[in-house]
């Protein structure tokens, strides 16, 4: 069985607490086909997911973090 998999960085414009971050890579990796959400401690503003494309889109992730409030754009691997 073969399972596609796909990366993509997200770039938040806004500077979050390190608690806040948790949160939001927590609402992210809960979403249908998130398979990791995580930043780098020294890169806050980039977190990086794996997803299952056949199941969310890159664009319905940037939309999650969007809806959470914070201004963000998709950064391709």
């Amino acid at each position: 069985m073969s399972t596609n998999i796909a990366d993509v960085v997200v770039h938040i414009d806004e500077t979050l607490p390190l608690s806040r971050l948790k949160t939001l890579e927590d609402h992210i990796h809960e979403m249908d086909g998130v398979v990791s959400a995580c930043n780098r401690d020294d890169r806050p503003h980039l977190v990086s997911i794996t997803y299952n494309p056949e199941h969310v889109k890159a664009h319905d992730i940037l939309e999650k973090v969007e809806s959470e409030g914070f201004h963000a754009e998709l950064v391709g691997l």
